[in-house]
């Protein structure tokens, strides 16, 4: 992990949580450590589902709370995993161009941060994190990329020997 543990954090999570499969995935598994804490920001018409809330975080008894504001909370956060407002998702394009920009995270906000948290995005980003936070040394989703990408190389490997008898 790239704070040396994966106990004792405060993970926020902001933008679309309704619809993200990625940040669905990350708080079922996170949820297995200790004194893990969610900040969930999102637009209320894009909070988490209830059977995430009910299922995972009430039934373990994990810390959260849920909120509109970024920057009020930014400064609290370890680790800050952004998402997209993903336009596929909506029925209604008015309130896709209503949602979008809800949130962006730029210098400014990151004056707000921790000087070791962390901002994760699954990519690709539309213009939910600006450019000028690339060389933000907290910036890591590019090597969160790379890593996902070693790690289907393995995954994949591992198909090809399982598949030709190599075990």
């Amino acid at each position: 992990s790239l704070k040396g543990r994966l106990n004792n954090i405060t993970i926020g999570l902001c933008g679309d949580l309704k619809f993200g499969r990625t940040v669905h995935s990350l708080i079922t598994a996170l949820s297995r450590y200790k004194n893990i804490k969610f900040v969930l920001i999102s637009p209320n018409e894009l909070k988490i589902p209830e059977y995430l809330k009910e299922e995972v975080l009430e039934k373990n008894k994990i810390d959260y709370i849920e909120t509109v504001s970024l920057e009020e909370n930014i400064g609290n956060l370890d680790i800050l995993y952004m998402t997209r407002v993903q336009r596929e998702r909506f029925f209604n394009e008015a309130d896709y161009i209503r949602l979008k920009d809800t949130y962006i995270l730029d210098p400014e906000k990151m004056k707000k941060a921790k000087d070791d948290m962390i901002v994760l995005h699954p990519l690709p980003r539309v213009n939910e994190i600006s450019v000028s936070v690339d060389n933000d040394k907290r910036a890591r989703y590019f090597e969160q990329v790379l890593n996902g990408k070693y790690i289907r190389m393995a995954l994949i490997l591992k198909l090809l020997e399982e598949a030709n008898g190599n075990k």
